[in-house]
């Protein structure tokens, strides 16, 4: 069968474990992106097949439940971190004055574009303000400077595909991973923009990434601790954890994974600060889009 771009498949090899979406076929090898996780492979044609809409159908309603699942519990968490942030800073004074929120400014830059519509779809259900950005993962380390330059952001994210291959090394050698080197060197770059881990806040990885160099390169938060596979909307919660604490409180790194659809497993960090701040009074006069009441 002639493999066409978009087409959803999977591999006989992995007995069908995930859907893949086609990019490209290139030297007899089809490229392949993770329909929801972020993995990128190449596969054989005949190791592919096509999937049935039946069966699309089931599973993508299984994963719409997944994700629908996930975005309750961060609601909830959510929920109870403006009751606390409304307690603390409505302590002492008149409850009636109104107040105002200055959340953060996210930079997402993504290798993938239906992947970042998705997540942009993702951060406006959340109510946060991001600014995304596709990019290829080779060419994000010579990009990341001037978009910071251009937007200051309070936190990126940097992600979109990636692997590791037992083929071309052992789990510590970089070479052996598809994008790990550029996601490292992007946030290097941005480090050497911004060294303060609190006042730029940094995701970086995808799936089965060398977690480790991400760390040591910068990022307060990174996958993929344990080699897996991260799905593609987990960088967002990651994000928005951030996002709705308040820069008075450190978050412990449990807090920031326990309602991505990955875990621990496939994300680890760093204690980082919260971004989110609060002030007064609000007045309705303000044309501020990035102040908002409270």
């Amino acid at each position: 069968m002639k493999w066409q771009k978009g087409d959803i498949v999977t591999r006989i090899s992995y007995q069908h474990d995930l859907l893949f979406r086609v990019q490209s076929v290139e030297n007899e090898l089809v490229k392949l992106y993770g329909e929801e996780y972020r993995l990128e492979a190449d596969a054989a044609p005949d190791d592919l097949v096509m999937v049935e809409r039946e069966e699309l159908t089931r599973r993508k309603k299984a994963e719409k439940e997944k994700e629908d699942y996930s975005f309750r519990l961060f609601r909830q968490d959510y929920q109870l971190m403006r009751k606390k942030r409304e307690h603390e800073t409505t302590s002492g004074y008149n409850q009636e004055i109104r107040h105002f929120q200055i959340p953060p400014r996210i930079l997402h830059i993504d290798g993938d574009p239906i992947f970042l519509k998705k997540c942009i779809n993702l951060y406006q259900r959340l109510g946060l303000q991001v600014h995304g950005v596709h990019v290829y993962e080779k060419e994000m380390p010579d990009q990341i400077q001037s978009l910071l330059k251009k937007i200051q952001p309070d936190m990126i994210v940097i992600t979109g595909h990636d692997s590791f291959s037992k083929n071309k090394g052992d789990k510590n050698d970089l070479r052996a991973y598809r994008h790990s080197r550029y996601f490292a060197d992007t946030v290097r770059k941005a480090r050497e923009y911004m060294p303060n881990l609190d006042q730029l806040v940094i995701f970086a990885g995808a799936c089965q990434s060398h977690f480790e160099s991400l760390i040591r390169a910068g990022a307060n938060f990174a996958s993929s601790p344990s080699r897996i596979n991260i799905h593609a909307l987990d960088p967002v919660y990651i994000a928005a954890k951030i996002g709705f604490t308040s820069f008075m409180d450190h978050i412990q790194v449990w807090d920031v994974l326990r309602n991505t659809l990955t875990g621990e497993k496939g994300i680890g960090g760093v204690e980082t600060k919260g971004l989110f701040r609060t002030g007064m009074p609000y007045s309705d006069d303000g044309e501020d889009e990035e102040i908002r009441p409270y």
